[in-house]
């Protein structure tokens, strides 16, 4: 066959795979509620067809290894310089151009919790929802200020998100919402939707994170910018340790600041992509973006993202993709585009219970809404701490500990099989306890292990 007749056949296998989903989104929009289906078409499905579309003239990886560069120095501020500015007199003035925009849209099944992740508590009964909430508002009666709240649900968080919503009303901060696009996920072999009724959607596992403050010296440094100069888009980064591999980098490519994820990758550069030495920052979901920009990158059609794709195998073995743009990868379209390398305990993930013993435990203090490292810790890192599976539910959770261990000096924790803790543990140094199958181990009221290995049935042992 000719390179002629190749192309032909591959454009009309393109435009035959386009016509089927085409016909299973309308089929699938049958199934919608009357009064949300023409909602639906123009907001979700159109937007669907549009990626699909580009999904299928995409050939081959989306970066080339070869032309991958570091950034420049001057595009990764460190925070200091940024914080060594000062503020203006009038803060409230850069506030009041200033909104915060949450992700909402993951469920808690993970963890074993029905309904939105935003609300497992966290803290004397605080859900990180109320963080967020009690955050803002604080910020808003210090300053004076109109700092408007807006969560971005999906599908599955939007309705439960709503009916807590109702118990701020009548606090200091205007909350909004709307619901961020339903794309289905597509059979790897026929790349068309499983779905086959709009009800049916994967759970959006992201990870909650506890609200990280508004930084009024990162806002004071967008606002003070000189017109022609004005920065567009910040992404907070931060220095990446072993337990931060996967994460997003930053990297010079086709002389723009670009954001590289891992599934963009080449198999082959995998282990490069995951060096601490080479890509040394990674991406905290934090980020600061001009709204007018936005709006004018929308209305002239620029807001290039690269497609992800995301491959999955559900529970029966089905091989599917997930079609999926990464909002940082956004950073590329924006002017004067930049990142800011910001101490670690700004990024403070909630993905699994061992996420979620960090944040309850005394290592954090909770003033306004914010968690923040305590000052009696010595060293500002955070433990590594890793639970077995009878942790993964938070009930499973909860039940296993009569109150949260003091944490305040520990540097590692591993915990496996079935492991209680009793009131007023204290755990410093390195501690490993692992009850064998059959097992198991509690750890008595008030005991205090300090680099203590503790196994099946053997009693405590130094390391």
């Amino acid at each position: 066959m000719t390179r002629g007749a190749m192309t032909e056949f591959q454009e009309k296998l393109r435009e035959q795979h386009e016509e089927s989903m085409h016909r299973e989104l309308e089929a699938l929009l049958v199934t919608a509620d009357k009064a949300g289906a023409e909602v639906e078409k123009q907001k979700d499905f159109d937007g669907f067809k549009k990626l699909f579309h580009r999904f299928l003239q995409v050939k081959g990886p989306s970066v080339d290894w070869a032309k991958i560069n570091r950034p420049p120095e001057d595009s990764i501020q460190p925070y200091e310089k940024i914080r060594a500015k000062g503020l203006p007199d009038n803060i409230t003035a850069c506030l009041n151009k200033l909104a915060v925009v949450k992700l909402n849209g993951g469920l808690g099944t993970s963890m074993g919790c029905k309904g939105p992740k935003s609300l497992i508590s966290v803290r004397n009964e605080n859900t990180f929802l109320d963080l967020t909430v009690q955050q803002i508002e604080h910020l808003n009666k210090t300053f004076n200020a109109d700092v408007p709240l807006v969560l971005m649900n999906s599908f599955n968080t939007d309705e439960d998100t709503k009916k807590i919503l109702q118990k701020y009303k009548h606090h200091r901060v205007n909350i909004h919402t709307f619901n961020q696009s339903r794309y289905p996920r597509i059979n790897k072999e026929s790349l068309l939707p499983i779905a086959k009724n709009m009800g049916v959607n994967g759970d959006n596992s992201e990870a909650w994170y506890p609200p990280a403050t508004v930084d009024l010296f990162i806002l004071h440094h967008l606002m003070s910018q000189p017109a022609d100069r004005r920065c567009e888009f910040i992404m907070e980064v931060t220095d990446k340790t072993r337990a931060d591999v996967k994460g997003g980098t930053l990297i010079q490519y086709e002389d723009h600041l670009r954001l590289l994820e891992i599934a963009q990758v080449p198999k082959a550069h995998v282990d490069e992509f995951k060096s601490v030495t080479k890509f040394k920052i990674f991406n905290t979901n934090n980020l600061w973006i001009s709204l007018p920009a936005i709006k004018r990158l929308q209305e002239n059609n620029n807001m290039d993202l690269e497609i992800i794709v995301n491959p999955k195998t559900l529970d029966g073995g089905l091989n599917v993709i997930q079609l999926e743009t990464a909002v940082g990868a956004a950073i590329k379209s924006f002017k004067n585009a930049m990142g800011i390398n910001v101490p670690r305990s700004r990024f403070l993930p909630v993905k699994t219970s061992s996420d979620l013993l960090l944040v309850m435990s005394n290592l954090y203090s909770l003033e306004a809404g914010s968690l923040t490292m305590s000052k009696k810790r010595e060293f500002p890192t955070t433990p590594h701490v890793k639970l077995g599976s009878s942790f993964t539910k938070v009930q499973d959770f909860l039940t296993r500990f009569e109150n949260i261990p003091d944490m305040l000096e520990l540097d590692h924790l591993t915990v496996s099989g079935d492991v209680t803790f009793g009131k007023n543990v204290s755990l410093k140094g390195t501690v490993i306890i692992i009850a064998n199958h059959g097992d198991r181990i509690d750890i008595p009221a008030g005991a205090m292990l300090e680099n203590k290995i503790v196994s099946g049935n053997l009693r405590i042992l130094d390391h």
